[in-house]
């Protein structure tokens, strides 16, 4: 019997503010023994849209890229810290404030994405939406508040950013991107080109965003949520 593959829409931080979402995510994932979002490559990112699954991956693809097509510059800020806490989720994230054009973007792909897919959350169907990137979930029940109050006392970022891709994950692994700068579908190779990535920059730098230190550092340029060996996660885990 045909398995049924699980994809997802996401952003995926870059420059600065991925560095320090990272750092922060390690840091926490040291200090209280949790490994939620370290058990695999951790990937800072913002849920778009999903995890859904569908009959037909090329009419989603499409709809994707057709909807990216219509956006360039969708900046967003990183903007303090926040949590879910209820009984059937426990989740300690990164605020993200929104553009307007963050929002439109993110509930077109709701509206038309719902037509063709089988989605698995009801956060999909919901016009408001709490932006967030994820610091610490899963196995933090027990550790919750201790989690939060050293997350409070910590100084609140102020992270400008702006999407350049939009990532379409299949099993945990990049599908396609679209290309918000190139304006053009990235398959799965060109995704993780560094050469594509590099060309990506030196086109979002000529548009003189003002926002110079968001691509800095960008030779890790896309890793992905896959699994690593025993002795990498070890090595991740305890921050060596």
């Amino acid at each position: 019997m045909k398995s049924v593959a699980d994809y997802l829409i996401e952003f995926r931080f870059h420059g600065y503010a991925k560095k320090y979402a990272r750092s922060l995510i390690f840091d926490v994932a040291k200090k209280f023994r949790v490994r939620g979002v370290t058990r695999k490559r951790a990937v800072p990112h913002i849920t778009l849209f999903g995890p859904f699954t569908t009959n037909n991956e090329r009419r989603m693809v499409s709809t994707v890229a057709s909807i990216g097509q219509r956006y360039e510059l969708v900046p967003f800020s990183v903007n303090g810290f926040s949590h879910f806490n209820n009984w059937a989720n426990k989740v300690i994230y990164l605020k993200i404030d929104p553009s307007d054009k963050l929002e439109e973007l993110r509930w077109e792909l709701s509206k038309n994405l719902r037509q063709i897919v089988n989605t698995k959350s009801n956060f999909d169907c919901q016009k408001k939406y709490s932006f967030h990137s994820t610091i610490a979930f899963k196995d933090i029940d027990n550790k919750f508040s201790k989690i939060s109050n050293y997350i409070k006392s910590k100084e609140e970022p102020n992270i400008k950013q702006h999407l350049l891709r939009i990532t379409i994950l299949k099993n945990g692994k990049i599908l396609y991107e679209y290309d918000l700068i190139q304006r053009k579908l990235l398959n799965r190779k060109e995704a993780r080109s560094k050469f594509h990535w590099q060309r990506t920059i030196q086109e979002f730098k000529s548009m003189d965003t003002g926002f110079d230190h968001e691509i800095e550092n960008e030779e890790d340029f896309q890793e992905e949520d896959i699994d690593m060996s025993f002795w990498k996660k070890l090595k991740s885990f305890f921050g060596f």
